[in-house]
């Protein structure tokens, strides 16, 4: 039966060459796990693993983060990134045709990121590779990670290769001579008084003496004098019988060319008897390069690529021993204000530029005495060797005001905050986790107060986690059990007074506090996988009320708020299409609401997607316009049919010449655009007055209906029976006359 995943032309000479290496099925190997333990820490990922692959199966000489040893070969990674010489890179194997069925993609450990370099024997033959395994997708594998994850495989392969090598020992002379002539690697043989007594060409090259000019010499010319007495008292102790010590070890010394010069050196070391005469054999490797290179990747597995501060791993690795000498020290956890508007607004790529502005920022705030570490994220955290809560108190300010100066970027201005959260040891902890978890449960205080606060750690504040963990289980309760329900606010029409249409705003009808508004829970819930389903039922519970009450309205409009999630779901276009076809509701009648973030990351995917949108002849409006950081060629750009001003403008509009300035410069944005305006929040006849004298055509708040359920709409806002508006809308109506009168009498009066 033909295999069912690829495999390299040279395959059964592949298998040969793995095979001498004698590494299938074999124990853990110190060697080995600690490379895997390093690939972990440099490139923050939860599995790392050393994978051979045979015939028929992987096995994993080395797993970090993984309870299986082995697997079966046709659901392997390793067996296509064996595949090339490069290394395999996997964003996403969920959306990759090869490996989106692959049950430890559905199943755990639930890869989807995936990085792979094979590990390619001197003969040239992929014996498996190093990879790195996440649960979490990631879009980018940037150069500098490519170049450390190849340096760490050639870290494998040369402890692969040295056991090779060490297997030599005890086989026949003439194999012997047959694999030392061809070795890449020195080989030589002395006796118990140290005279030279083989030399091969690896040798020649290495030290710079020829066979001829060694053999029957005193092997302490090719060994530093600093090591010259220990060897002298080993070679002593071989020589009255007992054992060598060195035997049997690999060791890294040193070693001393022909013209004196000094270098790290490996020495494999065995020892065998002939007769009454004992002979010590050495396999030498200069391994220069390969310490340069293992000193480069332990600097980098402690340090943040971005930045260049200390990363997580090497601060825990300072604070722990900070605590074990029973030393003071306070821990201050960073978090930015405003950093996720400056990626939303200028790219990740800005973003990156001002976290490292930011890292200068604290090196100059923080004395010497103090760490500082990028924690990953925004996130910053600080070590300072101090137990005076008002020193520590005053130290955190400086960071703050440190960092909340403004920037200067590319010939912006950016304002950028940060919030500080303190644990003083050993009060708050004894030990990294314990000290982090309380450092952040003051930082979580202090940023519910505001921007460019700091709190210390108060044992009070372990109860407002656990309320906030609570409310989170109760909220994802409220998806299962159906708690959400529908509420509409009506939609009016200032130019001909009829109700054109409807918001569906969320409420939960929550069992013990009653019925909740969406500030009660909606930021929770928008971080939440959850919110595309919740997104998806609101959506279809609009359409489906849409549906019913076009039957006594035929031009009523119903407007639902879409949730990020849903945009990111990759489903929110057939969503839209199945509603609109199961409830055979046309498409003008309903409106979809975005948010600015929705278009402030200015991607091609999401502008397709609302142009996708649009085509089909849904209204798109701009939810909250005015508020934040959108552009106007925005408009030009993005498909949008209405603008919806914030009731925050329309508050003092009266009052508030900046307000009213802001309110007419949005409605004369809408009719330059050609697009249509509402105003929300509208609660005072005044507030109504303005909007009809500044050409506002539509109004939605507490003036004209608040936010109720669809029994109380039907009967305030419809009559089923007559199919027209009710007495309460007739008064609505009304209402907007006379303010419509008062506006004409007062131009009169003015002319």
């Amino acid at each position: 039966m033909p295999s069912t995943y690829p495999t390299p032309e040279s395959e059964e000479n592949r298998l040969e060459v793995l095979a001498e290496y004698r590494l299938m099925d074999t124990p853990p190997e110190s060697d080995f796990d600690r490379i895997a333990q390093l690939a972990t820490r440099m490139f923050d990922v939860p599995v790392a693993l050393v994978s051979l692959i045979a015939s028929d199966r992987q096995f994993f000489k080395a797993r970090v983060g993984l309870d299986i040893c082995e697997t079966s070969r046709d659901i392997s990674f390793c067996t296509h990134a064996i595949m090339q010489d490069e290394i395999l890179f996997v964003p996403d194997a969920s959306k990759d045709s090869r490996f989106y069925k692959n049950p430890l993609v559905l199943g755990p450990p639930n890869i989807r990121f995936y990085a792979g370099m094979p590990l390619m024997a001197p003969s040239g033959e992929k014996l498996g590779t190093l990879c790195l395994i996440d649960s979490k997708p990631r879009n980018a594998f940037n150069d500098a990670e490519r170049r450390n994850l190849r340096d760490l495989a050639a870290l494998v392969m040369d402890r692969m290769e040295i056991r090779r090598l060490e297997q030599i020992r005890g086989i026949s002379q003439a194999r012997f001579e047959n694999i030392t002539a061809t070795s890449p690697d020195a080989i030589i043989c002395f006796d118990s008084q140290g005279e030279v007594t083989f030399w091969n060409g690896a040798a020649d090259k290495l030290f710079g003496y020829g066979a001829e000019q060694i053999v029957g010499q005193p092997v302490e010319m090719v060994i530093p004098r600093s090591w010259r007495h220990d060897f002298q008292t080993e070679l002593e102790n071989l020589q009255n019988g007992k054992s060598f010590e060195l035997a049997d070890r690999t060791i890294e010394l040193s070693g001393m060319r022909k013209d004196g010069s000094i270098f790290p050196a490996e020495f494999s070391l065995s020892t065998w008897q002939e007769g009454t005469a004992f002979g010590v054999g050495a396999i030498v490797r200069d391994v220069t390069e390969r310490r340069l290179n293992e000193e480069r990747l332990f600097r980098l597995a402690s340090t943040d690529i971005l930045t260049g501060l200390p990363n997580r791993g090497a601060w825990q690795d300072c604070l722990d021993s900070t605590l074990a000498a029973d030393v003071p020290a306070a821990v201050l956890i960073v978090d930015l204000d405003g950093f996720k508007e400056v990626n939303d607004k200028f790219g990740h790529a800005s973003g990156d530029d001002a976290l490292k502005m930011i890292a200068d920022r604290l090196k100059v705030a923080c004395s010497s005495a103090f760490m500082v570490a990028r924690l990953g994220g925004d996130e910053f955290v600080v070590l300072l060797p101090e137990s005076d809560e008002e020193a520590v108190l005053a130290a955190a300010s400086d960071i703050v005001s440190a960092i909340s100066d403004s920037y200067e970027f590319n010939g912006r201005t950016l304002e950028i905050g940060a919030c500080v959260g303190i644990a003083m040891a050993p009060v708050d902890g004894t030990d990294a986790e314990g000290l982090l978890k309380s450092a952040d449960l003051a930082l979580y205080k202090a940023k519910a107060e505001g921007r460019n606060r700091v709190e210390i750690f108060k044992p009070f504040m372990r109860e407002a986690v656990v309320a906030r963990r609570a409310f989170e289980d109760e909220l994802r309760h409220a998806i299962e059990a159906g708690q959400f329900e529908l509420y509409y606010q009506p939609q009016f029409s200032t130019h001909d007074r009829r109700l054109t249409g409807a918001e569906a705003l969320m409420r939960w009808n929550h069992p013990e506090r009653g019925v909740l508004s969406p500030a009660a829970f909606i930021d929770v819930l928008s971080k939440k996988p959850s919110a595309a389903r919740v997104g998806e039922w609101t959506l279809r519970t609009v359409c489906r009320q849409a549906a019913e009450w076009r039957k006594m309205m035929p031009n009523l409009r119903l407007g639902v708020n879409l949730f990020e999630a849903q945009f990111q779901s990759g489903r929110l276009l057939a969503s839209v299409q199945e509603a609109l076809e199961d409830f055979r509701l046309p498409p003008e009648a309903l409106e979809l609401e975005i948010v600015e973030n929705t278009i402030l990351h200015d991607d091609s995917h999401t502008l397709q997607l609302l142009r996708d949108l649009r085509a089909l002849g849904v209204g798109l409006a701009f939810d909250d316009y005015g508020t934040g950081f959108a552009a106007l060629s925005l408009l030009k750009k993005y498909p949008v049919s209405r603008l919806k001003i914030d009731r925050s403008f329309i508050r003092d509009a009266n009052n508030d010449f900046g307000d009213a300035a802001v309110v007419r410069a949005i409605l004369y944005l809408g009719n330059a655009f050609g697009l249509e305006v509402i105003a929300e929040g509208v609660e005072t006849e005044a507030q109504l007055q303005f909007l009809n004298e500044n050409g506002c055509r539509e109004v939605q708040g507490y003036l004209f209906g608040k936010p109720v359920r669809v029994s109380e709409f039907e009967e305030l806002f419809i009559d089923p029976e007559l199919s027209t508006m009710s007495d309460t809308l007739r008064g609505m109506h009304e209402r907007m006359a006379r303010s419509s009168e008062r506006n004409v009498a007062a131009r009169k009066v003015a002319g």
